[in-house]
């Protein structure tokens, strides 16, 4: 793709499309907002793939942050308001569950059940903190808590998924 080849830009459009779309949708809200985000996603992925570098990340990884730093962008600057109740856990399922399009992986099950074994306080700060984009101390206004509450329920739920997926990431 970084040498012009336009069908090295389709196969990784084939690959990779639906999981930042799951991804898009899940952070807008919209599918017709998470579509023209994933599209400029790949458009600049195709502008910018030479500064792409292994060492860094997988070319999953890449695309997905790309794609999350994008969706945040977009929500923030729409001043979108949403909320995720805490214990509700319908919308997790949804975009980890087999039901949203995406071929089934061994590593995305192995993220699921990671997630939901955490204890619920930790799962809602991270995942208010991935999805939604919240600030520690966004988080703690949301939920009502003390900021260092937030931080150590952050730190402790990232150090239990360290420990139940290991330190190695797959590529």
């Amino acid at each position: 793709m970084a040498r012009g080849d336009a069908s090295a830009l389709g196969a990784l459009y084939d690959v990779y499309a639906p999981l930042l779309l799951a991804l898009a949708q899940r952070i807008l809200g919209s599918r017709s907002e998470a579509e023209d985000l994933v599209h400029e996603v790949f458009l600049e992925a195709w502008r910018h793939a030479a500064d792409y570098d292994p060492e860094r990340g997988t070319v999953r990884a890449w695309l997905v942050l790309r794609t999350r730093s994008r969706a945040l962008d977009v929500r923030k600057s729409a001043a979108v308001a949403r909320t995720v109740r805490v214990g509700d856990s319908a919308w997790f399922e949804q975009l980890v569950g087999s039901g949203d399009g995406l071929a089934p992986s061994p590593d995305r099950e192995r993220v699921r059940r990671a997630l939901l074994a955490l204890p619920e306080e930790q799962r809602a700060v991270l995942l208010l903190g991935y999805f939604e984009g919240l600030s520690s101390s966004e988080i703690a206004n949301r939920m009502s808590l003390p900021i260092g509450t937030v931080k150590s329920r952050v730190a402790a739920g990232l150090s239990r998924l360290r420990a139940a997926l290991g330190e190695e990431v797959p590529r």
